[in-house]
């Protein structure tokens, strides 16, 4: 069997303890799903975390994390047959995790599902191959780059039933879901512009702010120069061709090595900015944390840990700053606020702990008012809310408790670092959130 990813840091898992119950198959791979220990906490009512968002759905035992584990021991023990990854009870499993990495944080042995699922993808897709759909998703940041003009598509598509309609008999793109608009203009700041006379660190663009969004990276490269710092934006090693990209869409299909051509060409790019000590800066949760999480599974060596240790999300670095009294910023309290400002955390975020720089840098704001909202996946979760046969059960994830908030409170305005979460809350509320760089620049004193 060959395993797509580096599952080294397994080998000792479960070594010596006779309750293991370590796979046949898979090698350091089984050791990696055999170390839940079936407490089943993860089956049992949530009301807060996130862990398990498709299971606190449906209560179907087999789209808990355990449950998944279950199957998968089953899976690599032989017992689903000579293609046990074709098994449809536990493709439907798998197909319905949302990758929230809430097991991660909340499973007492931290089984990391949101990795296994990349693997089990991988393996699917080297037996099946891909289907269009993934590989249009996989390559979204090669298509942004080359085709402008997609965004003239997208509006066209989004405002016609019948183009809609079409791309999910073709595609299986739900109709009725709108799809994310790029931005007339891309990022256009240049690394030049970009400086001043302060600390020097590096602004990492993701994909997502930089062709939908890029009012949150001139909102993030303002913030960071009025504190003073001298803002390097991160570009490609030879300074020319296509943007950096985490390559996070590749891995989301199981595209293990496009994945890893596209992590080198970043690493290249940041190395010598993490080994010089300066810290790198990222908006979008599940991009930045790419780099912190998955690059050390890609088998891309030291480099891969040197720059994790330097990389972090935006609100990780303002709060690190303000803690250290190195932070030259000054805030004005907000006029005229109705209502709290309610702010939804990104599953990543809230797996690697960063909902509580979150709630340090906010509370810089004088007379600011917040909530944070206690919910699990908004069900956008990538592409998954935009595909048809998962646009159900996208919405009934955020009926269990985001969109109740939001219905219970329209008066106040929403804040969401993920870009997943901002289309969701779009599409179903209509409010507009913005992410926390472009609150802090209207914040600024």
């Amino acid at each position: 069997m060959k395993i797509f990813l580096d599952w080294s840091a397994y080998q000792d898992a479960g070594m010596g303890d006779a309750y293991a119950d370590i796979p046949k198959a898979g090698g350091n791979f089984a050791k990696a799903v055999a170390v839940c220990i079936n407490s089943h906490a993860c089956e049992a009512n949530h009301d807060k975390g996130v862990m398990c968002p498709s299971y606190r759905v449906t209560g179907d035992a087999n789209l808990s994390t355990g449950g998944r584990v279950r199957l998968l021991k089953a899976a690599l023990n032989g017992e689903l047959g000579d293609k046990p990854f074709a098994d449809p009870v536990l493709g439907r499993a798998m197909d319905l995790c949302v990758s929230c990495k809430g097991c991660k944080r909340e499973c007492e042995n931290e089984v990391d599902m949101a990795l296994i699922k990349i693997e089990y993808l991988a393996q699917r897709t080297a037996q099946y191959g891909l289907s269009p759909r993934a590989r249009v998703f996989a390559q979204l940041p090669v298509w942004l780059y080359r085709w402008p003009w997609l965004g003239s598509l997208v509006a066209w598509r989004n405002h016609s039933s019948t183009l809609a309609r079409l791309g999910e008999k073709l595609l299986g793109i739900s109709a009725r879901r709108r799809l994310p608009m790029p931005a007339p203009v891309s990022f256009q700041a240049s690394p030049a512009s970009a400086a001043t006379d302060g600390r020097e660190l590096v602004l990492w663009v993701d994909t997502f702010s930089r062709y939908f969004e890029p009012d949150i990276a001139d909102a993030a490269l303002a913030v960071l120069q009025a504190a003073g710092y001298r803002v390097i934006l991160a570009g490609p090693a030879a300074h020319s061709g296509r943007p950096l990209c985490c390559g996070r869409t590749w891995l989301a299909q199981g595209m293990v090595a496009e994945a890893q051509r596209e992590a080198r060409r970043t690493l290249d790019a940041l190395l010598p900015h993490a080994e010089a000590g300066r810290p790198i800066i990222g908006l979008e949760p599940s991009c930045l944390l790419a780099l912190r999480d998955e690059y050390k599974a890609l088998g891309l060596g030291d480099a891969a840990l040197t720059v994790a240790r330097q990389a972090l999300l935006f609100e990780e670095f303002i709060a690190k700053e303000h803690a250290a009294k190195h932070l030259r910023l000054a805030f004005k309290a907000p006029a005229g606020q109705s209502g709290p400002l309610l702010v939804h955390g990104h599953c990543h975020q809230k797996a690697a702990g960063a909902m509580k720089s979150m709630r340090k840098v906010l509370k810089l704001v004088p007379g600011l008012s917040f909530e944070l909202i206690e919910s699990s996946c908004c069900g956008m979760a990538g592409s998954f809310g935009l595909e048809a046969e998962h646009a159900d059960i996208a919405l009934d994830m955020a009926e269990q408790a985001l969109l109740p908030k939001l219905r219970d409170t329209p008066e106040a305005s929403l804040l969401a670092n993920g870009f997943s979460c901002r289309q969701q809350i779009r599409d179903v509320d209509g409010r507009q959130p913005v992410h926390l760089a472009q609150f802090l620049r209207d914040a600024l004193a």
